[in-house]
């Protein structure tokens, strides 16, 4: 309605000066015209109707890209921004926060009581050997976390849980600090 309501004004007025100013009142030059001076062709470019078609045979289906090779040296493997580093002490830093929030849980002890006593330096060892070993093995067999990752335990994942473990124990011995006792 109000398209066609704006619209009117318009046809209105057309209607009016075709009515009132003769088709010859304008000189033949200002009006336009509509056809292209020479001729305007448009050409297909087609298949020979005389010759058969060849089938299109369908690409061959590609293969995944063989996944990049991930150098297995010792030095690469252990450099600052190598692949084991930041695993390995984030899966460390999980098993002491969760380690350390169960003791103190369990006996009162805060976290400097519990390193200051190293009643369980022994436990911590052989822990962070264990981790390491089995860290490190399949990065020198040249297996990625990547590659061993899928759907809710991605390795993106580990890596986050393994920086707020981290931020985890910090906090908790900075708390403890300033608190000057254990935290529960």
């Amino acid at each position: 309605m109000a398209l066609a309501a704006s619209t009117m004004p318009f046809a209105g007025i057309a209607t009016l000066l075709s009515k009132t100013a003769p088709s010859s009142a304008l000189p033949p030059s200002s009006v336009p015209q509509l056809r292209r001076p020479g001729s305007f062709r448009v050409r297909c470019q087609a298949e020979n109707p005389q010759e058969p078609a060849t089938p299109v045979s369908p690409p061959p289906e590609a293969s995944p890209p063989p996944p990049p090779k991930v150098s297995t040296k010792f030095s690469d493997v252990l450099a600052f921004s190598g692949p084991a580093p930041e695993r390995i002490n984030g899966r460390l830093a999980m098993v002491g926060f969760v380690a350390a929030l169960g003791v103190e849980l369990a006996g009162g002890d805060g976290l400097a009581a519990q390193l200051a006593s190293g009643d369980g330096l022994t436990w911590f060892l052989a822990t962070a050997s264990a981790l390491s070993v089995a860290s490190l093995v399949p990065l020198f067999k040249g297996v990625t976390a990547e590659s061993r990752s899928g759907g809710l335990m991605t390795s993106d994942a580990e890596l986050w849980n393994g920086r707020f473990a981290m931020l985890g124990l910090f906090a908790l011995a900075f708390t403890e600090f300033v608190k000057g006792g254990p935290l529960v």
